[in-house]
């Protein structure tokens, strides 16, 4: 795989990384993962105020989970995110005053409730993820094909190394 431009070489380019080859590599991957993740918590935050001005990354994610995978249950959302039933409910009941979601019985369980996009809902998330596309589009552009087949392969990867912590599997996998 070629070296992307900004990314380091190998491990020891990383200021401080250990003399042992796996204990640097990891050093490598922790420092590239810690600074890929805050700046997707920006972008995260910037495509959620496309949505609304008020609207938290976390609220946006769940938009992205509900339209991904259609009507679901509150407990699965909270399973598919990581988090616990009362952080979900806070930032549904934001979605849903804002009418991008709905709730309704859930067709398997009348007791139950089944969460879904509404029109407005599906409308504004098509908007903001094509332009989150775009920004990847304009990002990688310069990336081979080969490259970006294989940094998907590496992250599939990791993401699945998390499923034994509790996290499902990503059907789209």
């Amino acid at each position: 795989m070629s070296n992307p431009a900004g990314a380091p070489g190998n491990a020891a380019d990383i200021p401080g990384s250990a003399e042992d080859p796996a204990d640097a590599a990891l050093t490598a991957v922790e420092h590239q993962l810690s600074l890929f993740l805050r700046r997707a918590r920006s972008v995260s935050q910037q495509l959620s105020r496309q949505v609304h001005p008020d609207m938290e990354p976390a609220a946006y994610g769940l938009l992205s989970v509900i339209r991904r995978k259609g009507p679901i249950r509150l407990t699965e959302l909270a399973s598919c995110i990581g988090v616990g039933k009362p952080s979900v409910s806070r930032q549904i009941a934001f979605l849903e005053n804002l009418g991008l979601i709905a709730k309704e019985a859930d067709p398997l369980d009348g007791r139950a409730q089944s969460i879904r996009l509404t029109a407005k809902g599906e409308d504004k998330m098509h908007q903001v993820q094509d332009a989150r596309r775009e920004l990847f589009r304009e990002r990688l552009s310069e990336w081979p094909a080969e490259d970006l087949q294989a940094l998907a392969a590496y992250m599939g990867k990791l993401n699945a190394t998390y499923e034994p912590d509790g996290f499902p599997r990503d059907e789209s996998a």
